[in-house]
């Protein structure tokens, strides 16, 4: 995307997003009814593929991951729609791992004084360590494949089909395919070895 020169035929989304990155104060506004739908659509998407007992709502999600991709004083550059969306993906995964791992300091004792409690039943906190394996493996493969990395966002964060992620990335299907055997089989082997299987 080119967002200083002519650029024939951009799309509304595009054109904001470009506006974002030459610093438009009310731009940022005017891009969140236009894609909020298909945030939450994804963020929605993303929470089911959780196990249940996470404390983030989709909408709040949402909301945390759209602060992030505009955050003005660490303005971004988008090369279109579908990057947007990658980035939003990559967003959405960070604050469910942060999440993930708030809950394991908290299932740890975090930063709390030991305190006795009266004997009363208390359900453990399910603490989602195969997310956590799954972000580390993830920076791994980026030292690797960065591109492997993009399309294990549209794939999996996402939900993407194999010919969209493909178009998404300008390469041919195939490939993508392959890119997506090599990713999926690369990150299963990274976690096993991780548990010490």
């Amino acid at each position: 995307m080119i967002c200083g020169g002519i650029l024939v035929r951009m799309s509304n989304i595009t054109q904001i997003l470009c506006r974002i990155e030459r610093g438009d104060p009310e731009a940022a506004d005017q891009l969140l009814p236009l894609v909020y739908d298909e945030l939450r659509k994804l963020a929605v998407l993303r929470m089911a593929q959780e196990k249940p007992g996470q404390t983030i709502q989709a909408t709040a999600l949402v909301h945390e991951a759209y602060l992030r991709l505009v955050d003005r004083e660490h303005v971004q550059q988008w090369d279109g729609r579908g990057h947007f969306f990658g980035a939003a993906a990559e967003a959405m995964r960070r604050i469910l791992v942060e999440n993930a791992r708030r809950k394991n300091r908290i299932k740890r004792g975090g930063e709390l004084g030991r305190q006795e409690l009266p004997d009363v039943a208390i359900e453990a906190l399910e603490i989602h360590e195969d997310l956590i394996a799954l972000d580390a493996a993830l920076d791994g493969l980026k030292a690797e494949n960065p591109q492997a990395v993009e399309l294990v966002h549209l794939r999996y964060f996402v939900g993407v089909s194999i010919p969209d992620a493909a178009n998404m990335l300008g390469i041919a299907p195939r490939s993508a395919d392959r890119l997506w055997a090599f990713a999926r089989a690369w990150l299963h082997r990274e976690i096993a070895n991780g548990d010490g299987n």
